[in-house]
């Protein structure tokens, strides 16, 4: 059984049996599988209260042209992150990389700009979170790029802080305590919402694979938020065609500029999706 839920925000697609469900065609993951019963397709409390309502609600953004971002390029100095198949560079340069195209766009849209590191450099997590204390961010970005086991795997993900009482989409090895309550839980609403509109536009803009958009406890970076925190997987450095395409400056560049347009004060494409979505009829 599968539902559509017309919302002002879009339309959120769920399927009985699937931890997956689609908000204007975007992958989010839910925290239960939804079931059938009765005729009736029965979500969990939590998704609906954590998943649900934030994307159905358009999101009440701030708008105002003081606002703090830090942008986190992840890893640096001994910190080397994964490894390319194609060209045997390492994950922190690509990351400061992108952070370095992204900056001027934002500085271009009103943001002021934090990064937590500009040059080769091991900067702790904890540091990273104090720094965005210190700068009294309204936003966190942690720029990243996957590897995995498999060359096979490949495309985009972008995380979130997982909500108290739900379990994550991932955990890899590390115990997923569903009682937690981090001081970024007081942000779940938002961080969705930011999380699935940079989600949409690196899809947008690079034409990847959409690996949803997941909840992970395990990301420190993230945790100790007292903001909206999002972290971005821009591709797999473990697949060869992926790799190939983050190896290039245009790729890397098409990465900033979707950042950009995301965090943009006025989104023309989100405006537009949401449109659509609201002219068609349920």
């Amino acid at each position: 059984m599968t539902c559509e839920l017309h919302a002002p925000g879009g339309i959120i697609t769920v399927t009985a049996g699937s931890h997956v469900a689609r908000f204007v065609g975007i992958i989010c993951w839910l925290g239960y599988m939804p079931r059938s019963a009765d005729g009736h397709l029965l979500v969990h409390a939590l998704d609906a209260g954590k998943n649900f309502l934030p994307l159905a609600n358009p999101p009440d953004l701030p708008t105002d042209t003081h606002r703090v971002v830090v942008i986190d390029p992840g890893h640096g100095g001994e910190n080397t992150g994964a490894r390319s198949v194609a060209d045997n560079h390492v994950e922190k340069e690509f990351t400061l990389d992108w952070a370095l195209r992204l900056r001027p766009l934002l500085t271009g849209d009103g943001w002021k700009v934090v990064l937590t590191r500009t040059n080769d450099v091991d900067v702790s997590l904890a540091d990273r979170v104090a720094l965005a204390d210190a700068a009294h961010a309204d936003l966190f970005v942690s720029l990243h790029f996957n590897s995995g086991a498999r060359q096979d795997q490949a495309g985009l993900e972008t995380y979130c802080l997982t909500p108290t009482g739900m379990p994550s989409t991932l955990t890899r090895d590390y115990e997923d305590d569903i009682t937690r309550v981090f001081p970024n839980n007081a942000f779940d609403g938002r961080n969705l919402q930011y999380a699935v509109r940079l989600h949409r536009a690196l899809l947008e803009e690079t034409g990847g694979v959409d690996r949803g958009v997941r909840r992970a406890r395990f990301m420190v970076v993230l945790r100790g938020q007292n903001r909206p925190a999002v972290l971005m997987e821009g591709g797999y450095l473990s697949n060869p065609l992926e790799a190939q395409s983050i190896a290039a400056e245009e790729y890397r560049q098409k990465l900033a500029e979707a950042v950009a347009k995301a965090l943009r004060f006025s989104n023309p494409v989100e405006d537009r999706t949401v449109t659509n979505a609201a002219n068609q009829t349920p």
